[in-house]
């Protein structure tokens, strides 16, 4: 247990981590995007080396493109690239192989920097970037990098594959098997999927984490990956959602979902804490806990969903319109939701029907397990789910077995055979439910003579039982117990009798004129049917015996 309590820590503080860093993210991207420039990037083989801005007539992507072709002529060459600096017309210009890069001007230096300065510190970078991108292009350094590729993909495929291995023999272990744990009250099914999407994402960072290094080793493949990157980030932060007077760009959308979800796993795990420390020491039922609860959690929800939206900077006044067009949707389209819902509501705090509760439905009998918004869970007695809408619950009759207290009485008819003792049938079924351990000594059992019946007479047995979900099995084991003892005793269980009584006569029928004249031409045509067999018979009879007897006469002239 401590395991898992420590499991469920360490997913909520991930949970609270993440959401910090995620509107951390989100807080320092906002300034960027307000004080951005007009200016373009100088690159070589995917490498930023600096910025530019406007100059005059040029502007900044027309001076960054004439540079970055002298910049990549320059790197392809085998020769030692010289860079220069030229002083022309009072400011620096930078030179590749006696070549003019650029110019450099006031407006590409920072506040208290000089042109001068600011050219040097150019030089050495550029300086760097073409001896650095010279030495990857040599065929030493591809065999290396080839080989650092295949031992980063190889180490990748083993991290993958170990994560998995933690996942299945470890994390998985540490779940409680309960549809609601006892001593958390967690929902194991919620942990292990928030487990899978963690480890879905851990393996998708990684697997984007190793193809980013392998992109980044080789000079092409870098260039296609920061072009790739570089579209990739200016579509998700291009604004494309406008509310009032904030836009909202694709990346602000996810962080906001992302904390809306950290907001729901914040909630589940403090009511889940409250559940397990606070209301499990009271004396209060099971179901006024749920109750609770849930209360807690629905509470929790809204509270953090108005709080990040006024965080975000989203006036809740603005959102009217969408509240109205929200109710006109739930009005029309989304009534049996909204019935569920509702239902649901009713259900909880009217606590007609508690979790732990064995209830009857229809044909369907079983525990209910979970009280949700929408749906109720029933765990049948064949170990089956069985999700019931709650307002099914509210529309017909349920059968509450443990309303009010979990003790209930069940009914045995018993029928003997006439001739046995009325006191000793009594006795026999009493001490059959006194020797069953699943029958409650208080209420005591009772023993009701109905009446004679045609060839029996009934009793019935009326014992009482804590465990409704039970009692099919403490049936048969009571009419196991009661058919030993009345064998013991003598006592026959009557067999159904029925007398058959036959009488000799005629039938008073009465038939039509055309139906006696139907039957008389269907007996007159039988029997002339069968006199013409019959004599077509005996024909064939004398024929035989001619000639068996012809044959006799001549085998005697021969023998003579």
């Amino acid at each position: 247990m401590s395991c898992f309590r420590r499991l469920r820590l360490v997913a909520v503080i991930s949970t609270i981590a993440a959401m910090v860093v995620l509107g951390w993210f989100t807080l320092a991207q906002m300034p960027v995007q307000a004080q951005s420039r007009a200016t373009a990037a100088i690159t070589l083989d995917g490498r930023r080396l600096f910025e530019v801005n406007e100059a005059g007539q040029f502007s900044a992507e027309n001076r960054a493109a004439d540079a970055n072709l002298i910049l990549r002529e320059a790197v392809r060459s085998s020769e030692p690239v010289k860079v220069e600096i030229l002083q022309t017309n009072q400011l620096p210009v930078i030179l590749v192989n006696s070549r003019h890069l650029l110019t450099v001007t006031r407006q590409d230096t920072p506040p208290g920097r000089s042109t001068q300065e600011q050219a040097k510190i150019w030089v050495q970078r550029i300086t760097e970037a073409v001896r650095q991108g010279q030495e990857e292009r040599r065929l030493s350094y591809f065999w290396r990098a080839i080989l650092l590729a295949v031992l980063f993909v190889l180490g990748a495929i083993a991290l993958h594959l170990a994560l998995g291995w933690v996942w299945r023999y470890w994390l998985r272990r540490l779940l409680p098997q309960e549809a609601n744990h006892p001593d958390t009250g967690a929902q194991p099914k919620g942990i292990e999927l928030f487990l899978q999407l963690t480890l879905v994402l851990v393996r998708a960072f990684l697997w984007i984490g190793t193809a980013i290094y392998i992109t980044d080793l080789f000079p092409l493949t870098r260039e296609w990956s920061q072009r790739a990157v570089s579209i990739l980030w200016m579509s998700l932060t291009s604004p494309v959602i406008s509310i009032g007077e904030s836009s909202y760009s694709v990346i602000n959308i996810i962080i906001l979902i992302g904390l809306f979800v950290g907001v729901l796993a914040i909630a589940g795990a403090v009511t889940n804490l409250v559940r397990s420390r606070v209301l499990r020491i009271t004396n209060i039922s099971r179901g006024v806990q749920e109750s609770i609860a849930v209360a807690i959690n629905y509470s929790l929800i809204f509270i953090g969903t108005v709080v990040l939206l006024q965080i975000w900077g989203l006036d809740i006044t603005s959102l009217a319109i969408v509240a109205s067009v929200l109710g006109v949707a739930i009005g029309f389209g989304l009534q049996g939701v909204a019935k569920e819902l509702v239902s649901g509501f009713v259900v909880t705090f009217e606590r007609a029907i508690e979790v732990g509760d064995f209830v009857e439905i229809g044909k369907y009998m079983g525990t209910v397990e979970r009280l949700n918004a929408r749906s109720t869970h029933i765990r049948t007695l064949d170990d089956i789910v069985v999700i019931v809408p709650n307002s099914r619950l509210l529309d017909t009759e349920v059968v509450n077995w443990s309303h009010r207290g979990s003790t209930s009485r069940l009914v045995l008819p018993v029928r003997v055979a006439y001739g046995a003792s009325i006191s000793v049938v009594r006795s026999a079924l009493l001490e059959a439910a006194r020797e069953s351990s699943d029958v409650l000594k208080k209420p005591a059992p009772l023993v009701w003579f109905q009446g004679y019946g045609e060839d029996f007479l009934n009793f019935q047995l009326l014992v009482w039982i804590s465990k409704p979900r039970k009692q099919f099995q403490i049936k048969s084991d009571l009419y196991f117990k009661i058919d030993e003892i009345l064998r013991q005793h003598n006592i026959n269980i009557p067999y159904p009798q029925r007398s058959l009584h036959l009488r000799s006569g005629s039938l008073p029928l009465e038939l039509s004129p055309q139906l006696e004249n139907s039957l008389s031409h269907l007996s007159e045509g039988l029997i002339a049917w069968l006199k013409t067999q019959l004599q077509t018979h005996n024909s064939n009879g004398f024929t035989n015996q001619s000639s068996q007897s012809t044959k006799t006469s001549t085998d005697k002239n021969t023998s003579d």
